[in-house]
């Protein structure tokens, strides 16, 4: 169907589009495109999506659904969420909604919402006009600040992707291309809008959005969208670290994380956004565990179940973690004293480049905490393992190491077990482990080490964070 298209609509625009000159110009109406051709039903629009924009145009307003959900329903995948394009200005619309408020500095938005459901609406806009202080650039001519309201074409024009430039009007089930976006959709080609050196300079994460895109949705990059790539990928560190941090996010769950991350690497983007992470994949261990911790979270989210944002941040810095505690307990530091130096050393590294969120920063301290205390298994300590909040991932994480090759599989067969095992099993299972003399021990015992004093091993669980350390 989107192949009649090609045919049909853009054979008469094919040569507009074979050179795109530096600074493009405006077309001067887009190609319409009737729901025969493209398949995009009025249903499929999420019920919010369409009241903001029956609304808007009840009002006399232009509105529609813009961007990745048109891209993704011409696909036939289902998109995570709907946006809307519109000509009034925030103002404007957050007058005709009650349930709405106007968010942002860098561009101002409008966020309307209907029960759970929340519409991003943005007024069309344009390319920045001469002395005009409403676009405003850093040293390295990325864009901080940018409210200049245009036409529908010039906002497409300054979007990002041809496929990200389709307007779907809900009322005609018409979807207006003014960039030949619907031709890179049936071909499944990754194009950016304009040239491509100015356009990553105004925005880095442009970059890592080609990458991440064309990985998720089975895409390739154009070639003039891909050359500058690699050469341009240092502009990333220009980005603050929280947005970073949301772009990496949106890349590790997008359900094709392992395709996402072979093709930043192959960029060579992962410097910019994981700056250990080409370390660790250097390392064969290493390597083994992150592929499998990204293997398997692909796999939880085609399945549709929940997956955990700080267990895939841990995984990914583990060996790094790993590393640093070695470090620490070859110089003599206490076990859980030096995994705490460890764990904060690299958090803080990594909080230079991307900005993890507190909420996760403490979970994935204390999955980490919990590969010393499930090696810990003498006593009440097998006990109190179990009672922590943060168990079960603690344990999906030691499996991950075991299937590595990067601990005794003995050691995750002894936790599947004990878990479900009636309490006389317990019981017998822990006197089994040696009376505490476990892979931690031992390697305390072949480097020397001695019990504190008090008779407890170094660093018992008193000195471990709760579930709200930092």
């Amino acid at each position: 169907m989107i192949r009649k298209l090609i045919e049909k609509v853009f054979s008469r625009g094919s040569g507009r589009r074979a050179a795109a000159p530096t600074a493009p110009a405006v077309p001067t109406g887009p190609a319409i495109i009737p729901v025969d051709q493209h398949g995009v039903r009025r249903s499929q629009i999420s019920s919010c999506a369409r009241r903001v924009t029956d609304t808007l145009q009840a009002q006399g307003y232009k509105a529609y659904v813009v961007g990745g959900a048109v891209r993704d329903l011409m696909l036939q995948h289902t998109p995570k969420d709907f946006d809307v394009a519109t000509d009034a200005t925030p103002e404007q619309v957050h007058a005709v909604f009650r349930r709405s408020r106007i968010i942002g500095r860098r561009f101002r938005l409008v966020h309307v919402m209907c029960g759970a459901e929340t519409v991003e609406v943005s007024t069309f806009r344009a390319a920045q006009a001469v002395g005009d202080d409403n676009q405003i650039k850093d040293e390295h001519g990325r864009i901080l600040r940018d409210n200049v309201f245009g036409s529908q074409a010039e906002d497409a024009m300054r979007r990002d992707f041809t496929v990200n430039a389709l307007y779907y009007d809900p009322a005609t089930e018409q979807v207006l291309d003014y960039c030949g976006g619907a031709a890179d959709v049936a071909s499944r080609t990754m194009r950016i809008i304009g040239d491509p050196v100015e356009r990553y300079r105004e925005d880095p994460v442009r970059m890592l959005r080609a990458v991440r895109l064309a990985a998720k949705l089975g895409m390739t990059i154009e070639r003039r969208t891909r050359e500058p790539i690699q050469a341009m990928a240092e502009i990333v560190q220009n980005v603050p670290a929280a947005r970073l941090f949301e772009e990496m996010l949106k890349l590790l769950l997008s359900g094709h994380a392992v395709a996402c991350v072979r093709q930043l690497r192959d960029e060579g983007l992962h410097h910019g956004m994981l700056p250990m992470l080409d370390v660790i994949l250097e390392q064969p261990m290493g390597e083994r565990f992150v592929w499998l911790a990204l293997e398997r979270t692909d796999e939880r989210i085609r399945a549709d179940k929940g997956v955990s944002p700080a267990f895939l941040f841990a995984a990914l810095l583990w060996h790094e973690v790993l590393a640093a505690w070695n470090a620490g307990r070859e110089r003599g530091v206490p076990e859980v004293p030096a995994m705490h130096d460890a764990m904060d050393q690299v958090l803080s590294t990594q909080a230079e480049k991307i900005a993890i969120p507190r909420r996760f920063g403490t979970d994935m301290k204390e999955i980490w905490l919990l590969q010393w205390r499930l090696e810990q298994r003498s006593g009440k300590r097998p006990y109190r393992a179990l009672e922590n909040p943060k168990f079960r991932a603690g344990y999906d994480f030691l499996v991950l190491r075991c299937e590595s090759g990067e601990v005794d599989e003995e050691l995750g067969n002894w936790w599947t077990r004990f878990q479900d095992a009636p309490e006389s099993e317990r019981a017998e299972m822990i006197a089994n482990a040696g009376s505490g003399a476990g892979p931690a021990k031992k390697r305390r015992r072949r480097r020397g080490g001695k019990r504190p004093a008090n008779g407890e091993p170094a660093g018992d669980e008193s000195s471990a964070p709760g579930p709200d350390a930092g």
